[in-house]
């Protein structure tokens, strides 16, 4: 892909470091006394992901053909959030790109004054084309009208299951949330060691794969005006439903599990169903650790009395460093490893899930996918919604007190009640940011 169409970009991207190099950038100097139209070199700093070992292939590209070198530094995800605090705290501009988690950080990184402000970059290029972009994960990366960075990696929830199982009961794939508890009662047999879902059921990892059973339900964790809304009717519903699913078809002991031993059951086929991001895929197409390989089927979220909604975020996001003195050539940067070809080139050849609609849409990028996942992000401008979890700062806390409920419902409790208690507990949270 890049050499068939790399000197049309080579072209595009000299031009974009010409402009720079003639001093015509909006910005002021860069370290070092630069101005920034002499810029040579741009640090990045990231998370350890696929994203980042393809952008060190696209660096050096980016560098052979601009001539400005782009240093990489990756972190896992504490160790990046506790170097970002410490550096931005104290208004550092050793670096220039910022990746980050945008339902972890990006609201306390913005009210602190450390995000650039990406508004007038993403729009100001129509042939870049921020439209390409999944509306769910714009969404995402905006806040209060302000853009502060481009998406680069995504990430649904699906349905995972067995198609031998299905096959056997003589079962078509759920499409609605009553077909699907139909079926996983159907397929729920644990005298022989199967059960008919398996889930996250511990308290706080279960919040974020109960979000898409709330939005399908028409509820969410907090209203248009962002007060609590947890206890209304359809969240108690959909909560109900969620644990009930746990309860009555689950593993033992379900309360103590996450992703992680939850999707290890499915793998070693003894759950029927398995509900999760899809980002966990190649879990149950690796021989090695899988007994699914040939047996694992992919579906849309199932439909809800509101239909199917279900989470669509951004696991990562790039932006720019606000107290860098080179952040038109970032965004230069950012905008040439964003465009539609290098996108498909990351989905080609490091298979990261990118955001660009177009991307997903061409069948040679997307040829290393499964092909009933590349269905279901093909399909997912309509459904997704840009989060999955309690939108507010103290966001640990929030899922403490959300998963409560869901908690009661497992154990056969007063849903009712428990929701109310949390809302109130998640509104007081609430109250205190503001």
């Amino acid at each position: 892909m890049f050499t068939t169409q790399r000197s049309r970009r080579s072209l595009a991207v000299l031009a974009s470091a010409a402009v720079l190099a003639l001093g015509l950038t909006a910005c002021g100097g860069g370290s070092g006394g630069q101005a920034e139209g002499e810029v040579t070199e741009l640090t990045v700093v990231a998370a350890n992901s696929p994203w980042t070992e393809g952008l060190k292939t696209l660096a050096t590209k980016y560098e052979e053909e601009t001539g400005i070198a782009v240093t990489i530094e990756a972190y896992g995800n504490e160790q990046l959030n506790d170097n970002y605090k410490v550096k931005l705290n104290s208004s550092s501009s050793d670096f220039d790109v910022m990746a980050f988690q945008v339902q972890d950080v990006m609201r306390e990184f913005s009210r602190n004054g450390w995000l650039a402000d990406m508004t007038e970059y993403v729009s100001s290029d129509a042939e870049w084309n921020w439209e390409d972009f999944q509306p769910a994960a714009r969404d995402a990366v905006e806040l209060d009208g302000v853009v502060y960075g481009v998406p680069v990696m995504t990430e649904r929830q699906i349905v995972y299951y067995r198609t031998d199982l299905l096959e056997a009961a003589g079962l078509e794939v759920p499409t609605t949330l009553e077909e699907l508890e139909t079926a996983i009662a159907t397929l729920n047999d644990p005298e022989n060691g199967v059960f008919g879902i398996a889930m996250r059921g511990s308290r706080v990892p279960l919040v974020t794969q109960l979000s898409s059973f709330l939005y399908s339900f028409g509820a969410d964790f907090q209203d248009a005006d962002g007060n609590a809304s947890i206890d209304t009717p359809e969240a108690v519903e959909a909560i109900e439903l969620y644990g009930n699913l746990l309860r009555q078809y689950g593993p033992p002991g379900v309360t103590n599990m996450g992703w992680v031993e939850a999707s290890a059951l499915f793998a070693q086929g003894r759950a029927a169903f398995y509900i999760d991001a899809d980002s966990q895929a190649y879990t149950f197409l690796d021989e090695d650790n899988s007994s699914v390989v040939d047996t694992v089927g992919f579906a849309q979220f199932p439909e809800g009395p509101d239909g199917s909604k279900f989470y669509n975020i951004v696991p990562q996001t790039v932006g720019i460093n606000e107290f860098s003195t080179k952040k038109d050539a970032a965004w230069e940067f950012i905008k040439w490893v964003t465009n539609e070809e290098n996108t498909k080139w990351l989905l080609e050849n490091e298979t990261v899930p990118g955001a660009r609609q177009s991307a997903w849409d061409d069948d040679a990028a997307v040829a290393k996918f499964p092909a009933g996942l590349v269905e279901i992000v093909r399909n997912v401008a309509d459904h997704g919604v840009g989060h999955d979890r309690p939108q507010l700062e103290q966001v640990a806390a929030a899922r403490e007190i959300v998963g409560g409920p869901v908690i009661a419902a497992i154990e056969g409790g007063d849903v009712s009640d428990a929701a109310a208690s949390a809302n109130t507990q998640f509104q007081d949270l609430l109250d205190s940011e503001n």
